[in-house]
């Protein structure tokens, strides 16, 4: 059975006159387009634009919901509520689907965005108001999680679709949660070896973590960042090479 897997980027990260990302480059090889919705990135030209520019590429869009920190880029952690949580998720849901509906399609699915995934992958009332919210928007979008954490797993028993994903350029704990970015080694700079990583993860299943030993991962999709010309030729390098040994990248409709 061949192996399968999508590839996912986070878009429409411009706001007004600044720009942020390459996504014309970065969406010719990439499967899912993870589109932000105004709270940490994004405002409602650049959203219609990023879903346009999606559809013309043939890329399936989904939403990107972040906590409501412009300046901080949605990367600093807030004191939210489970009923907050679930309020923002569904709010930027609702705004990237008039986009998608303008433009006769639909959301494929959901993933959060810098410290509001990493806090829900890890803090049960937070991902219970995520689920929530899913179970009540749309049991078929698919959820696009941490591999293995938490909010995966409680969606999993609740019944929604889940996507795994998984990072080509990222350190992982022995728990399975991402190194902090801040500590040494937390990021994987060679291409080489973060392509041996991800080609592991996808056909063994497992991933060498920061101490050396080797944890089970389950990878769906990818996630690869087109911020700059390096970071574009090394998607379409992790795309190209994948496809020569044999793994097929799709979208997450096709096989979730």
């Amino acid at each position: 059975m061949k192996a399968i897997v999508d590839l996912n980027s986070d878009l429409g990260e411009s706001y007004g006159a600044y720009t942020m990302g390459m996504d014309g480059e970065v969406l010719k090889y990439v499967t899912s387009a993870n589109i932000a919705c105004g709270f940490h990135a994004g405002d409602p030209l650049i959203m219609d634009k990023t879903v346009k520019l999606a559809l013309e590429n043939g890329a399936m869009l989904g939403a990107h919901p972040g906590y409501p920190d412009l300046l901080g880029f949605g990367r600093r952690n807030l004191d939210i509520t489970k009923e907050e949580a679930k309020a923002y998720m569904l709010y930027q849901l609702g705004a990237l689907e008039a986009f998608a509906k303008a433009n006769n399609t639909t959301l494929q699915h959901v993933k959060l965005h810098g410290a509001f995934y990493n806090t829900t992958s890890v803090n049960e009332k937070l991902a219970e108001g995520i689920v929530e919210g899913l179970l009540e928007y749309d049991r078929n979008i698919i959820l696009l999680a941490l591999s293995g954490c938490l909010l995966a797993k409680m969606a999993e028993e609740r019944g929604l679709k889940v996507a795994h994903e998984v990072f080509a350029d990222r350190a992982y704990n022995t728990d399975g949660t991402l190194v902090n970015r801040k500590l040494p080694g937390a990021m994987i700079h060679d291409e080489a070896l973060a392509l041996e990583r991800i080609k592991m993860m996808v056909k063994e299943k497992k991933v060498q973590a920061i101490d050396g030993s080797f944890i089970s991962i389950k990878a769906d999709s990818i996630c690869v960042h087109g911020d700059n010309p390096k970071a574009v030729e090394f998607v379409k390098f992790i795309k190209e090479s994948l496809e020569k040994e044999g793994i097929e990248i799709k979208p997450l409709n096709s096989f979730i």
